[in-house]
Parts: C-alpha cells; sequence; structure tokens
C-alpha cells in the first residue's frame, strides 16, 4: 500500500505541453479518478506515474520515494490497459501468472495468487480457456486479475472499461469498486466518461488542457464546481449556461438574461450584489428545472416561458430541450408530463439551486462566484 504525489511536474513533448505544474497527493488506499477530455493530460498523468513517460520538470513520489528515475518493473505497480493485451496462445491461467513467472516466484505460490485472484473476480471456472473463448467483460477480469497477482502497492487502470458495451461497463465498474474495498490498495484510474468518475473515486482530480482544474470529492464537483469547465464536465446532461447580468430593483435582485429574468432568493443575495450591472454567466442543470405541476417540495421556484423544441422519454424522466429566444437549454421532468414538439409551456427554475460564474477575469474559463 503506497501514497502518490505529483509534485510541480510538467511533461511536454516538443513544443507542446502535456502536463502544466501538475500538484496532487493521493493518499494511501484511496480511489482516485483522474477524468477530463481527449487530449486533457490525463493518460500522460498516468504513464509519468508508471515510468513509461519521462517527467520533463517536477517529481513524482511513490509512498514517499521520488521514482523519477525509477525503472517501470521496480515501482511496484501494476497497469491495466484499455487493450485486454492478453496472449492469445496463453490459457487464462497462463496470462495470469505470466508476470510472476519471469520474476523466478515459486510455483506453489503462483498458484495460489492466481485461484485467490480468479475467486475474488468470479472468473475461477475459466482459468482453462484461452482468450478467444472469452467475453469482452470476461477478458478484462482476466487482465484485472493478472494485475492483481502481482500485489502491487498501486493499481493503474487506463480507460479500462472503454471497449465493453454500456450494459458491462455498468456491471464492470460495480466490480471495480468491490474490488478496490476488498483489496484496500491505492487505485489511479484514467477515463474520459464523467459518469465512471462520479460513481467509482474517493475523489476526482478533473484535467484540461493540462492544467488540473479541481480536486474534489464527486458530491462537491457536483454541487460546488470551482469555474465553467468543471461545471459543465460534471453532470449527465450537462449543466445549462445563459449570458446575463446581474440587475437589482428596489430590495430585490434578478439575474437578468434577456428575454426573462429570475429572482435571486434572499438567502443568496448578499453573495452577489458586488456584481450588481456587471455581465455573469448564470448556470442550472438539467435536473433544477422542473414542470410546475410537478414541483419537488420546499424548493424556491422561478416560472420561465419557454417553447418545446425536442422530447426525449426515457421512461423514469423526460429530456425537454427548451428554447427561449436564442437560448438552447434542457430541462429533466416528470414522466408524467405530457408535452410535444412547439408547445409553448411554462418551466420552473429551482432557485435554490443555481451557479453565477465571474468572466471578467478569464472569458474561456470564469470562476465561480461563492
Amino acid at each position: 500500500m503506497a501514497s502518490v504525489t505529483y509534485k510541480h511536474v510538467w511533461k511536454k513533448f516538443g513544443d507542446v505541453i502535456a502536463l502544466q505544474d501538475l500538484d496532487i497527493d493521493i493518499e494511501d488506499k484511496e480511489f482516485l479518478v483522474l477524468v477530463g477530455p481527449s487530449g486533457c493530460g490525463k493518460t500522460t498523468a498516468l504513464r509519468c506515474l508508471a515510468g513509461l513517460e519521462e517527467v520533463t520538470e517536477g517529481q513524482v513520489f511513490i509512498e514517499n520515494q521520488v521514482v523519477n528515475d525509477v525503472a517501470p518493473k521496480d515501482r511496484d505497480i501494476a497497469m491495466v490497459f484499455q487493450s485486454y493485451a492478453l496472449y492469445p496462445h496463453m490459457s487464462v491461467f497462463d496470462n495470469m501468472a505470466f508476470g510472476l513467472k519471469l520474476r523466478k516466484v515459486p510455483k506453489a505460490e503462483i498458484e495460489s495468487r492466481v485461484v485467490k485472484a480468479a475467486t475474488i473476480l468470479g472468473i475461477e471456472t475459466l482459468l482453462k480457456r484461452k482468450p478467444r473463448e472469452l467475453s469482452g467483460g470476461q477478458r478484462q477480469r482476466v487482465a484485472v486479475g493478472r494485475a492483481i497477482v502481482r500485489e502491487p502497492k498501486v493499481f493503474l487502470f487506463d480507460e479500462p472499461l472503454s471497449n465493453l458495451d454500456a450494459k458491462l461497463r455498468v456491471q464492470t465498474r460495480a466490480e471495480i469498486s468491490k474490488l478496490h474495498i476488498q483489496l484496500q490498495t491505492t487505485f489511479v484510474y484514467v477515463t474520459h466518461d464523467q459518469i465512471e468518475a462520479m460513481t467509482m473515486a474517493t475523489r476526482i482530480a478533473v484535467l484540461n488542457k493540462g492544467l488540473l482544474q479541481q480536486l474534489d470529492t464527486p458530491q462537491n464537483l457536483y454541487d460546488s464546481p470551482q469555474n465553467l469547465f468543471v461545471a459543465g464536465f460534471i453532470g449527465s446532461p450537462s449543466m445549462n449556461f445563459f449570458d446575463g447580468h446581474l440587475r437589482k430593483d428596489g430590495n430585490s435582485l434578478f439575474i437578468d438574461l434577456g428575454l426573462f429574468s429570475v429572482k435571486v432568493p434572499k438567502a443568496r443575495k448578499a453573495t452577489y450584489m458586488d456584481y450588481v450591472d456587471k455581465e455573469i454567466i448564470f448556470g442550472i442543470r438539467p435536473e433544477d428545472i422542473h414542470n410546475p405541476q410537478f414541483l419537488p417540495p420546499s424548493i424556491t421556484p422561478e416560472k420561465v416561458d419557454v417553447k418545446v423544441d425536442v422530447t426525449e422519454l426515457m421512461g423514469n424522466e423526460i429530456f425537454l430541450y427548451l428554447l427561449s429566444g436564442d437560448n438552447t437549454f434542457i430541462a429533466r421532468v416528470d414522466p408524467r408530463t405530457h408535452v410535444k414538439m412547439g408547445d409553448q409551456i411554462q418551466v420552473a427554475f429551482n432557485m435554490d439551486n443555481f451557479h453565477i460564474f465571474d468572466p471578467a477575469a478569464n472569458r474561456e474559463n470564469p470562476t465561480a462566484v461563492r
């Protein structure tokens, strides 16, 4: 078991900066997920930890030891890749045992470790099969089992579920979460799928363009994003954003969004008084836009007139794509809602859960106002 630290880590490929001053402390036995869009630097960060990429500047620590110049095989880590990378001519047992045989581990111990790992993963009946006789999910479990038998200090996962179908991804991510609890080992996991990150992680590191945007628990990332990028990336469907400004009218404060305005609740007025008459970006999640007929109890609703552009029936909920002037946004409403394309309707914004971002300092990625 081991902690992991990235200390002012930079990685450059020629003139391309893949990682910029990355600072992360990963605690022993933590499940940390690196998440972000393609090209954000998350896999590069993992490969620097594994020793597959050389750090340009900064230091990488495993268990308080600098490993910049330590060979990958001596870092006591095990990595599970997106591709299963199984030897097709070997049985499941031999694929899982191969690394141990190279390290001259005694035969009896190899057998014990392989059987134990296979039992944990539920593949003990498959040990004599070849990879071609396995499903995609079973092959992924073999790849994970090959890592488990190493008994490393740190497990590294590089988008291990990308090749699985949607149903199997849900099942396998639950299995990996249970595996983390069973093994009580540090997991560092890379994915572009924010749902995977939210459901599995102890903490999530959100990266974009090589920069760490926010490092926090899944719930805090959802409730309190630090900037516009995190707010838009975490949550599915993503948060709705509107350009507008704050307007004071008597003792009331309004968020003016062009064709409509919404009133700021008294409890939150003081937070935004310094932004009166200034340009802001208003954010609200689809799940906080409701059909007024089916409002949750104890919320502060503000009704808005909109036009229905598209409806998507999901069974347990309905996604409404709505229009208001130039604004297009999504509501996630009660399945009892009966509307059709082209209808003029009202929706209710839950003003207990909204976000304001200040574009003054950084138009590309405005910071949240707290």
